[in-house]
């Protein structure tokens, strides 16, 4: 933590500081969550300029339930340690005290957009496509659990980011806090307000969906929507011999558990203290996971984000937008269907050709019902009748977290760090000055969408943001090379550490992070707007719809019924490919 950093690190980066150096040996990183250190000698300079008097920094650390953006665009949150109740009194999961260690722990289940960033960088494999799932890639479901992964996918995904997949304790624990209730929410019996089961939709939802369903810690969806790999073996006696303190299963086993529950779990079934098993290369359409990051290091930042609209209501003038929301996507006699709930009085457009919308007051709300060919997006505008048809320009505008700039020709957030040392104006918009006695410093502060910038935690006796393991002198967002190079502890696989810019570069090409979980990328405004809503016209929005993969494409068809391999080259044209091993012509995407 932040009081076993020594202080005169901090003094050494006063002292480059005040002096504008900007030399600095450029180690690279030669794997990741690794960066050689980087020794600075006092420079002659150094040595006449006499050292402030700094008062020390106190932190309260994090508490229960604070939250931490991270690298792959996910949240974590925190939950302390100590004692609490597992087990639900069951002859498989009898109750038990336990003690846990503290721990970092995903907010949500990883999303679509998460996942699709591992594989855009070559870290992760694609997942399998599920029948009755959304294809991962697609950005209308950027904020949905990724399925379709097996228990190697989830744990692989979790070492990426810097840990591993929870154990059962801290899955448990996560859920149901420190009193054991019986559900995340408490000991109320369950309803399709607080999760996503069996008759409240019929398939995945969006992960951030279900406030009410909180658990004790902030974290959502550990009731529901998907199930959840966790890292231990499983075996239906272990709670009968697991130690009192961090137990972490079995050391081996035929099977994994599986916790929590999925969009077709009865009501019955959700409680959290349940444990199933499934074999490590198993998944499913509606099995997922999440990650836990014992011990967050100070990674470094990346060297570019995308920009994003912080506020879920987009202005467009004085004429108010419609509200419209875009339901579940589901099958329904092998064919693709999406609801669209709208605002009596709104008039809509179907954009997209080959898709139709049938209109009609569904237990008093007005809702449309649209089809269009599988696994596919389509587009609908829907529009406040009252307002004129006069061009306007909508009053949103993208930003960025303190530590980036703006880019307009590209609407990027570009890594800028900016002077400790604060200008005749204070400090800079997202930065907070800090008054350490004779010094005085400018540091992180939260941003727009209420968080600091990734690897940092907002700290309330502090009053700004800190890394939980190198405390307030984790240089985030101040222009400190050789502190950056002493500090932090590299980058994620695919990325490279830059001494020059003090952030993360793609090893291959331009891949970097998704969108902020809760928003989307909009390839009209090129910037992260609120899930669903596009910038549209005075009183306009745009939605997507997406269809989901209701039947086995075509081509799949196609490629079974050709038995020669000579047949199968000539039908290259529906993607197929002849498969020696198993001596069969396969389609392949």
């Amino acid at each position: 933590m932040s009081n076993r950093v020594k202080l005169t690190v901090f003094i050494g980066l006063i002292m480059i500081l005040v002096l504008g150096a900007c030399t600095g040996e450029s180690g690279p990183a030669t794997a990741p969550l690794e960066l050689p250190r980087t020794e600075v000698p006092p420079t002659e300079e150094s040595t006449t300029v006499p050292e402030p008097s700094l008062v020390p920094v106190s932190l309260s650390g994090p508490e229960a339930g604070s939250e931490m953006a991270w690298m792959d665009g996910s949240i974590l949150s925190f939950v302390p340690a100590g004692e609490f109740t597992m087990g639900s009194g069951s002859a498989e999961a009898p109750k038990k005290t336990v003690f846990l260690g503290d721990y970092w722990i995903f907010q949500t289940k990883v999303t679509n957009s998460m996942y699709a960033f591992c594989v855009a960088v070559g870290a992760c494999a694609a997942p399998a496509q599920e029948l009755g799932t959304p294809l991962y890639d697609n950005s209308i479901y950027a904020n949905y659990p990724v399925v379709g992964v097996s228990w190697d996918m989830a744990a692989n995904y979790c070492s990426w980011v810097g840990d591993g997949l929870p154990s059962e304790a801290q899955w448990e624990k996560a859920a149901r806090g420190a009193s054991g209730g019986q559900f995340p929410w408490g000991n109320a019996n369950p309803d399709c307000n607080q999760g996503n089961f069996a008759g409240c939709v019929d398939t995945l939802t969006d992960v951030t969906k279900y406030a009410e369903g909180a658990s004790p810690y902030g974290l959502l969806d550990m009731a529901g929507n998907a199930f959840e790999w966790v890292n231990d073996y499983y075996s239906e006696n272990y709670y009968n011999s697991a130690p009192f303190e961090n137990p972490t299963g079995p050391s081996s086993g035929e099977f994994r558990v599986v916790r929590g529950s999925g969009f077709e779990t009865e009501f019955d079934q959700v409680t959290s203290a349940i444990r199933r098993p499934a074999g490590n290369a198993y998944h499913n359409r509606d099995l997922g996971f999440r990650c836990v990051i014992q011990d967050p290091l100070p990674i470094a930042p990346m060297c570019q984000l995308p920009s994003y609209i912080p506020s879920a209501v987009v202005s467009s003038g004085e004429c108010q937008s419609p509200l419209v929301e875009v339901g579940a996507s589901y099958c329904e006699f092998n064919r693709a269907y999406t609801s669209v709930d709208l605002q009596d009085g709104a008039s809509y457009e179907v954009l997209t050709d080959g898709y139709t919308c049938d209109d009609a007051v569904i237990d008093g709300q007005r809702r449309l019902t649209c089809k269009g060919p599988d696994g596919t997006t389509g587009e609908v505008t829907v529009c406040n009748v009252a307002c004129s048809t006069s061009p306007d320009v909508t009053g949103a505008s993208p930003v960025c977290d303190s530590g980036y700039g703006l880019d307009p020709s590209s609407s990027s957030c570009l890594y800028s760090p900016v002077s400790a040392e604060p200008g005749v104006a204070g400090c800079p918009a997202g930065y907070v000055l800090i008054d350490r006695g004779e010094q005085s410093s400018c540091v992180s502060g939260l941003g727009a969408d209420g968080l600091c910038p990734d690897g940092t935690y907002f700290d309330s006796q502090y009053g700004a943001c800190a890394s939980p393991s190198a405390g307030e002198l984790a240089p985030y967002g101040l222009n400190a090379p050789d502190l950056a190079a002493q500090t932090y502890q590299g980058c994620l696989a695919g990325f490279s550490y830059s001494p020059e810019f003090q952030c993360c570069q793609p090893s291959l090409g331009g891949v970097y992070p998704g969108c902020p979980l809760g928003t989307r990328f909009d390839d009209v405004s090129q910037t992260c707007i609120p899930d669903q809503l596009r910038l549209s016209g005075p009183g306009c929005v745009t939605v997507k719809i997406n269809m989901l993969q209701c039947n086995e494409p075509f081509q799949i068809a196609i490629c079974k019924k050709i038995k020669t391999e000579s047949g199968c080259i000539k039908n290259q044209v529906y993607s197929c490919s002849w498969n020696e091993g198993a001596g069969g012509c396969k389609y392949e995407k």
